[in-house]
């Protein structure tokens, strides 16, 4: 056993902990007193993997919870066991209330169950709550748990079957826990106990191949050989069982296992309370006295860990906290005190060390630990007592062992993090980029919404509709066709509205209308000038404004900044102790900024992202480089709040620097403002945060190189010159949490330096909005609920004068609840107090006006109620909802609405929308359902809105991006559009029982159906003949299908997604990745599918050629390029294949070898 093994050991190894041992062996109830909750987690690890038996951790509340299983993974990383820490939740739902409790914990839950089947048995932590729960029974589990393997016979009919009685719920396509879904031979499921949903590929009744995919694009991953299906989740499965199929925790537990009780009293206290909650006749829940009766009954090992000695205790272990030692704390702000302090804990460490203690220090990375050697070198302790015993790992608090002279001391004593607590690992996947809001779902978009056509305009959408061919049979589906309808303007009042039927194989030329106001935009005449002309104005002013934009970015390129120098390895150390994962999206970002500030050229960057997405991180690390390179910062934010927020943030980032960082707002004296304002005038504030107070005259700093402007949109214009004034002279980087359509950003990159971080935070969970009439027994479960996870309220009500009015009922409906109230008009010493006992968790109710609309990030405070809604912008919703969900927890947003009101039809539609739209990162979409682009206006300016009202958002920004790229002088690569011409095949459905010579011809635009009198259809065409036609004989080439089935991809959405792709496709390598995709996803390609694909390649290929037209008449190909056919000696290349696939892949060779 190595040295460090046996340090781990020593709790047990003491005499104390032998008798301890003992104790446990005979079974029954143990006191043990002297254990700090420091020591809860070791002790736990210790026994388990000692003594090779479950042991369960019981805490009173989820916090605690949640730090023991933090704790519990590293003492077991570091015991290099196999043993499994588990983490075992309550349902955070209220007993009775309407709500299924989150994918995730019931996969938490279901994965510790079978986990106690496994050979090596775990450490669990769970709640008295979680231990009350009811779940499945063991026999229950066995009896629904299934194992497949590869090769194994089984039909795909039957597996469902099998799958729905388990509790999975059949869906279109999988993406959440618990779902399946069936497409021909391909089943797909996601269990509760796998990392990715599966892919079961059937042959007949074989089951061919297993693989998990990935549920955000639908694509396989690993290949694996057999799996365990589990249950399909608990709450509906409980519904249907017999009492004897509900059991809990306790019953899944070996008659060896070891249950820790830690700290009995609150764990009492809080089953008396849960005890309460639970409704008559409940068969959700078991009482805590049946359940300690249960533990008599099977004399169950029970440890009571009590923190103070006493002399009931059975045994006294003496694992003591820190703090007597006066180890760092978190809410010093001064660098000199903070230095001072920690100076003083090295000297206890020292002394320790001297005294032949075994002093053990943990850091969460590696830019910790240099950070700590380089502090311990740096205050003398090196030379006199040898380097640091350091690991990595997370702890949330060191201990002291006295009676064998151990001491464990983690970051949380060394640099004052004792909030910072890394998130438990969720197992849902909510990563990747969020999709643009103009990719339509045609069956989610309202009949009447605005769209428009590129060659037609703006209409109205009327709905899909499938259109049977004269002399085809009802409900003869190939012989459909497949449409969506637009209604455009009436040009005679006598007629109806002509209509446009467009193929769903041409849905990539129609797109959501989204405009800049809220004005409903007029619709264009079918055939009329009127588009054009729109389009042409609206292509001259986008011109003038990339001219503007390059222009500033030209006048900007000749200016001389400072040019900072590359990372010092304090960036480095500072950016690695980042105790957080950072997302692909926030690493690029911070690259972006690092790099413009190490360019001679002073930086302008504008960092857009949604709430919660991480875009203070960038500035600080910004920052960070700025003060290494001997630079002052300023960040100018618009509210007092979110100024004081940033302040605790960037302090508790720089603690471990000589970094003095200073606030400048109304939450500070006038004496207080005047010192800092002196302060910064001499160099001595490296950062200072604050409102628009940092704009005044007189604040001067002595060398200001960064500033940091957060939401600038919400500053008054007379400071909005003085920020322009600024960008000329220093880098500049400005955050938006109004985020830009990613359509737009792409537009502007190269006229505008820009960073978008659009992928949601690991384990961020999506926020549960309710709407509901104001109803007081739905804000006392809903308040009651978050307190009973030990979380936090916010409660909005918007109106200072009856403000206490609301604090009253709420003091009455929660009277045990600790409510603050807060809003603009308050003092600001009181407004601070308020603010700080709130964020410290002093209070678990914040009752506020929506002065916390702006940037407050409060983990813990996971509900927000917002009172007549109603009187809210869209916009405003869903920024107070973001000020939830922050956090690894379930997050809900009440969304309440004056009783009986009859709300007008766009409040209604605005709450509808925030309903509606509840996914991570749906600020884009939330943009476009208000009608409003976020963020578009103050890139752009107001001038512009008349231009993108006019032609729509998406088209406007293909404009704007056009024009950069042709001022720049680069080379655009436009793709050309290529017509088609095969008379070997039918491209569409309805072609199938379409008379011959429809083959041979296509309309001049597209092949869309207008519904309008007879003089006003396009007119068809045959193609032009400059080179005399030979005579030739009858088509030798059988007729073949190039289409999408719609028994191969039976949901139109999904069709119409391909189509798209397809069509907007802009090489062969994504034609064949779209191609290996739908084999993956829908199983072996069908003929049609296959043509359909190659045809799409050989557009491509043509495109490169600048080919445009490609007619295949009987065994002729005619090529055109710019109006002038391809001949080879006069005459057009002969086909010889007789199969459709063949004479493809023949007229694709012929292409790549021109």
């Amino acid at each position: 056993m190595s040295e460090r093994s046996q340090w781990f050991n020593q709790v047990i190894a003491s005499s104390t902990g032998k008798e301890l041992v003992k104790r446990i062996a005979a079974g029954g109830a143990v006191s043990c007193g002297g254990v700090d909750m420091a020591g809860w987690a070791h002790l736990g690890a210790i026994l388990g993997v000692q003594n090779r038996r479950p042991v369960i951790l019981l805490t009173g509340k989820l916090k605690q919870q949640e730090t023991l299983q933090q704790d519990l993974e590293t003492w077991l990383r570091l015991l290099k066991s196999d043993t499994e820490a588990r983490f075992y939740p309550d349902w955070e739902v209220l007993p009775h209330e309407d709500k299924l409790p989150h994918a995730d914990v019931i996969s938490e839950r279901l994965e510790t169950l079978l986990a106690l089947r496994a050979e090596q048995p775990p450490v669990i932590t769970a709640t008295v709550a979680s231990l009350m729960q009811c779940t499945l029974s063991p026999k229950e589990i066995f009896h629904r748990t299934r194992t497949l393997k590869l090769g194994e016979r089984l039909d795909p009919l039957d597996f469902i079957e099998w799958l729905e009685e388990q509790g999975y719920e059949p869906e279109a396509q999988v993406t959440a826990r618990g779902e399946l879904s069936l497409r021909g031979g391909i089943v797909d499921v996601f269990p509760f106990t796998t990392p990715w949903p599966i892919r079961f590929e059937f042959f007949g009744d074989e089951l061919e191949s297993i693989r998990y995919f990935n549920p955000q694009n639908q694509i396989s991953r690993d290949k694996i050989n057999q799996v365990d299906i589990s249950p399909g989740g608990e709450v509906g499965l409980l519904r249907q069982i017999k009492d004897s199929g509900r059991t809990t925790l306790l019953e899944h537990l070996p008659e060896d296992s070891v249950l820790l009780f830690c700290d009995p009293d609150s764990i009492e206290e809080m089953a008396a309370q849960k005890v309460m909650e639970i409704p008559p006749g409940d068969q959700f829940h078991v009482e805590w006295a049946t359940l300690c009766n249960r533990m008599d009954e099977r004399n169950l090992s029970r440890i009571e860990l009590r923190e103070l000695d006493s002399e009931a205790s059975d045994v006294q272990l003496d694992i003591t906290s820190l703090e007597v030692f006066r180890p760092m704390g978190n809410q010093i702000s001064d660098p000199q005190i903070v230095d001072a302090q920690r100076r003083e804990f090295f000297g206890q460490i020292h002394r320790w060390r001297r005294q032949e203690y075994k002093v053990l220090m943990l850091c969460n990375n590696e830019g910790e630990q240099e950070r700590l050697e380089e502090l311990w070198d740096e205050y003398g302790f090196e030379r006199e007592g040898g380097k640091l015993d350091i690991l990595h790992g997370t702890l949330s608090r060191g201990f002291l062992f006295n009676a064998e002279k151990w001491v464990v001391i983690s970051d949380a004593e060394i640099f004052g993090r004792y909030k910072v607590q890394r998130p438990r690992r969720m197992k849902s996947s909510h990563g990747g980029a969020t999709k643009s809001a103009f990719d339509i779902n045609f069956t989610e978009l309202e009949k009447g919404d605005y769209v428009v056509h590129v060659q037609h305009g703006i209409g109205r959408y009327l709905g899909m509709k499938v259109m049977p061919l004269s002399g085809s049979k009802e409900g003869d589906d190939k012989s459909a066709h497949e449409c969506i309808v637009i209604e455009y303007a009436q040009s005679d009042p006598k007629n109806p509205p002509p209509k446009l039927y467009v193929p769903v194989s041409e849905a990539h030329l129609v797109s959501k209308y989204v405009g800049s106001g809220k004005i409903n935009p007029p619709l264009n005449l079918l055939g009329g000038k009127r588009w054009e002309k729109t389009k042409e104005k609206a292509e001259k002013a986008v011109r003038d404004l990339a001219a503007e934009l390059l222009r500033i970015q030209a006048v900007r390129e000749t200016e001389h900044g400072h040019a900072f120098g590359e990372d010092t390895t304090w960036q480095r150390e500072f950016e690695t102790s980042f105790v957080y994962e950072e997302t692909q999206d926030q690493m690029k970002a911070i690259e972006q900024a690092k790099n413009d500030m190490q360019n001679e050229q002073p930086m302008d960057r504008l960092i857009c992202g949604d709430v919660g997405f991480g875009k203070t991180e960038v500035a600080i690390r910004a920052a960070f480089k700025a003060v290494m390179a001997g630079k002052q910062v300023a960040v100018l934010v618009p509210t007092t709040v979110l100024a004081q927020q940033h302040f605790n943030t960037f302090t508790e980032r720089m603690m471990e620097y000589p970094v003095r960082v200073e606030l400048l707002s109304r939450f500070r004296t006038k004496s207080q403002q005047a010192k800092t304002v002196d302060a910064l005038k001499a160099g001595a504030v490296d950062i200072v945060i604050g409102t628009h107070r940092l704009v005044q005259p007189d604040v001067v700093f002595k060398d200001l190189g960064l500033v940091v402007i957060d939401e600038e949109q919400r500053f008054g214009v007379a400071h909005k010159e003085r920020f322009k004034m600024l960008r000329t002279h220093v880098d500049v980087l400005t955050l938006s949490a109004t985020p830009i359509p990613r359509t737009l950003y792409l537009a502007l990159t190269g006229a505008r330096d820009m960073s978008t971080i659009e992928t949601p935070p690991v384990d961020r969970l999506p926020v549960e909005t309710i709407v509901a009439d104001y109803n007081e027994d739905l804000i006392s479960k809903a308040i009651r609920r978050e307190l009973h996870r030990g979380g936090q309220v916010f409660f909005l009500h918007n109106r200072v004068g009856t403000i206490h009015t609301v604090e009253k009922k709420l003091r009455g409906i929660v009277p045990e609840a600790r409510i603050v109230v807060g809003h603009g008009q308050m003092k600001s010493d009181e407004l601070e107090e308020v603010m700080t006992s709130f964020i410290e968790g002093k209070a678990d109710v914040l009752l506020s006006t929506t002065i916390i609309e702006s940037g407050i990030d409060i983990p813990n405070a996971n509900t927000i109620i917002i009172d007549r809604a109603d009187r809210f912008g869209l916009s405003d919703l869903y920024q107070l909802r973001g000020r939830v969900g922050r956090y690894k927890h379930q997050a809900y947003a009440y969304v309440l609405l004056p009783r009986h009101a009859a709300l007008l039809a766009d409040a209604r539609r605005r709450i509808s929308a925030i309903k509606q739209y509840s996914s991570l990162g749906s600020g884009f979409k939330i943009a476009m359902r208000d009608l409003e682009i976020r963020g578009a206006g103050n890139l752009l300016g107001p001038e512009q809105s008349g231009h993108i009202t006019a032609v729509g958002f998406e088209l406007y920004c293909q404009l704007l991006k056009q024009s950069v790229s042709q001022l720049k002088g680069e080379k655009v690569k436009r793709r050309v559009e290529v017509e088609t011409k095969f008379d070997f095949l039918t491209l569409s459905p309805e072609q199938d029982a379409a008379p011959k010579q429809a083959l041979r011809s296509q309309p001049r635009k597209s092949k869309s159906t207008i519904s309008v009198p007879r003089e006003d259809i396009w007119e068809w065409e045959e193609y032009d003949s400059d080179i005399p036609e030979p005579n030739s004989g009858e088509n030798t080439c059988e007729i073949a299908p190039a289409y999408i089935p719609m028994d191969y991809i039976s949901l139109l959405p999904q069709r119409i997604d391909v189509y798209r792709r397809l069509a907007q496709a802009n090489d062969r390598s994504t034609v064949r990745s779209l191609s290996d995709e739908l084999r993956d996803r829908f199983g072996k390609l069908p003929p049609a599918m296959e043509h359909l694909l190659l045809v799409g390649e050989l557009k491509v290929i043509a495109s490169d050629q600048g080919i445009d037209s490609i007619v295949v008449d009987k065994d002729r190909l005619k090529l055109k390029r710019s109006g002038d056919y391809i001949s080879l000696g006069g005459k057009f290349p002969r086909l010889t294949k007789k199969k459709a696939l063949a004479r493809l892949r023949e007229v694709k060779k012929l292409l790549l070898a021109l």
